[in-house]
C-alpha cells in the first residue's frame, strides 16, 4: 500500500475511534461500575481471562447490591467478548469497556464495546472500575503527529501553544505593563527611557517564562518552536537569549505577525508555511488552497452532501474532503406513493425527524435502520470508486470555511460534470 493509501486508512480509523470515543465519554456510571480493560499485544487472552475471573469473584465483596450486579455484569460480558480471541490479542492490542450506563429515568443500560488495533501498541495491561470509563490512554494515541512550540508576542501582549498535528492549542497569555512611548510630565526623557526598557525586559522575561515552563519539559518531542510578532519585537526577544538555552537551537525561524492574541497563532502557522511544509496542518491547508482555486476559477470542485455524493456515484472524485469536526448522520427516505428516494443529513444527536418528499409532497416516516453515519456513507462509496478521503482540520480559515459554509463535504474532481 502506497504511503498516501496508509495515511488514508489511518485516517479513516481515527475517526472511527474518535466515534466511539466521543460516545463513551458522554457515558456516566452509577458509582464505580464501568470497567475499562487495556490489553497490549502479548499479554495471552487465558492470562486476562483469568484476571477478569478473579475480580468478578473479588467483585461479590461490593457492598452496594446494586454496583455489585453491575460490576459483574459487566465483567460477565467482557469474559464473552474475550472468548472470540485466540492466544494473543490482534496487533497493538484492544481495548474492552463495559458497564450499566444511565439512560434517564432511573434506569441503565448495559453497554460493551470493544476497540481492536488501536493506532498505536497498548504498553501495558491495565484494568480500571470507576464511574467513566477510561479514555485518556486512546486518546494519547490518536493525537496527530507533530509538536511545534508557538510564540507570538509584541510590547503589549503575548500568547503561547501549540501545533499538536493539525490542532492549534493556546495555553497561555500575558499582558505587559510597558509604557507608551509618550512620557509622562516632570520625567526627564533619559529616565522614561530607562523605565521603558525595563519594563520591556521584564514583559520578555516573563514572556520566555511562560515559553520555558511550557516547552522545556517536551524538548526531546518537540520538532521545533515559531516566534512571530512585529519587528523589532521578536528580534529583540530571540537576540536577547531570553529562551531557556536548550529551546534556542529548536527555533525554526521568525515571523511577521501583525496579532498577537490567540488568533496570532493561527497566522504565525499560517506564515510559517515553509517551515512547516512536512506537518500535517499545512497539506490540509494545500488541498484547501487548490479546492478554492478551482471553486472561484475551474469546474472541477463540488461540495454539500447530495451534490458530493452524486459525483462519487459517477466516479468523478479525485479527492473526497471531509471536515475532521463533522458529526453527522444521513437518513435515506423512499416514498410509498412516487418511488422517489431523498436523503437528509441531520446533527447525530437529533432524533430522526419525518421528511415530505419533494416530488410529490408526502410526508415519510423517517425508519432508523434508514439512518447511518454520514462520513461513512461517503466513505464506502468512496472506496468503491478508487476515491481518496482526506480529514480536514478546522484549525485554519479555510478548514473552519469547508465545515460552516459547505457542511464539512466537498470533493475535487477528476473531470466536469456540470453538478
Amino acid at each position: 500500500m502506497s504511503q498516501e493509501g496508509e495515511q488514508e486508512q489511518s485516517d479513516r480509523k481515527k475517526y472511527e475511534f474518535r466515534k466511539v470515543i466521543e460516545d463513551l465519554k458522554d457515558y456516566d456510571g452509577s458509582g464505580t461500575q464501568l470497567v475499562t480493560i487495556y490489553i497490549p499485544d502479548d499479554r495471552q487472552i487465558s492470562d486476562v481471562v483469568q484476571h477478569v475471573t478473579q475480580e468478578h469473584s473479588e467483585a461479590a465483596n461490593i457492598k452496594s447490591k446494586q454496583t455489585r450486579t453491575a460490576v459483574q455484569d459487566a465483567l460477565t460480558s467482557i469474559k464473552d467478548r474475550l472468548r472470540y480471541y485466540d492466544t494473543y490479542p490482534p496487533d497493538n492490542g484492544i481495548v474492552l469497556f463495559s458497564g450499566a450506563v444511565d439512560s434517564g429515568g432511573g434506569r441503565t443500560d448495559m453497554v460493551t464495546k470493544v476497540l481492536e488495533s488501536p493506532p498505536q501498541p497498548i504498553e501495558s495491561f491495565r484494568y480500571h472500575c470507576d464511574s467513566d470509563f477510561l479514555t485518556e490512554p486512546l486518546e494519547e494515541m490518536l493525537a496527530d503527529k507533530g509538536l511545534y512550540g508557538l510564540i507570538v508576542l509584541d510590547r503589549r501582549e503575548a500568547n503561547v501553544g501549540w501545533l499538536k498535528g493539525k490542532r492549534i492549542e493556546p495555553v497561555k497569555s500575558a499582558s505587559s505593563l510597558v509604557p507608551g512611548k509618550q512620557r509622562k510630565g516632570g520625567q526627564s526623557a533619559q529616565r522614561f527611557a530607562r523605565l521603558r526598557l525595563e519594563a520591556i525586559d521584564n514583559f520578555y522575561q516573563e514572556v520566555a517564562g511562560m515559553a520555558n515552563d511550557l516547552f522545556v519539559p517536551k524538548r526531546h518531542e518537540i520538532d521545533g518552536i515559531l516566534v512571530g510578532g512585529p519587528s523589532p519585537t521578536k528580534d529583540e526577544f530571540l537576540d536577547g537569549d531570553y529562551l531557556h538555552h536548550e529551546l534556542q537551537d529548536e527555533v525554526l525561524g521568525k515571523f511577521d505577525v501583525a496579532y498577537t492574541d490567540e488568533s496570532g497563532l493561527k497566522d504565525l502557522v499560517d506564515n510559517a508555511e515553509d517551515a512547516l511544509a512536512d506537518a500535517e496542518v499545512m497539506k490540509d491547508k494545500k488541498v484547501m488552497e487548490e479546492f478554492f482555486e478551482e471553486l472561484n476559477a475551474g469546474d472541477q470542485a463540488t461540495y454539500g452532501f447530495e451534490q458530493t455524493r452524486r459525483n462519487l456515484m459517477m466516479g468523478a472524485v479525485d479527492r473526497l474532503l471531509i471536515s475532521e469536526d463533522l458529526r453527522k448522520d444521513v437518513i435515506t427516505y423512499d416514498c410509498p406513493e412516487c418511488g422517489a428516494t431523498e436523503r437528509e443529513v441531520i446533527d447525530r444527536r437529533k432524533s430522526t425527524p419525518t421528511h415530505t418528499c419533494t416530488d410529490c409532497g408526502t410526508e415519510v416516516e423517517g425508519d432508523e435502520d434508514d439512518r447511518e453515519d454520514a462520513i461513512d456513507h461517503l466513505i464506502e462509496i468512496a472506496e468503491q470508486r478508487g476515491t481518496e478521503t482526506k480529514f480536514i482540520s478546522t484549525d485554519f480559515e479555510k478548514g473552519e470555511q469547508l465545515l460552516n459554509a459547505f457542511g464539512g463535504f466537498a470533493g475535487l474532481l477528476r473531470y466536469s460534470t456540470g453538478v
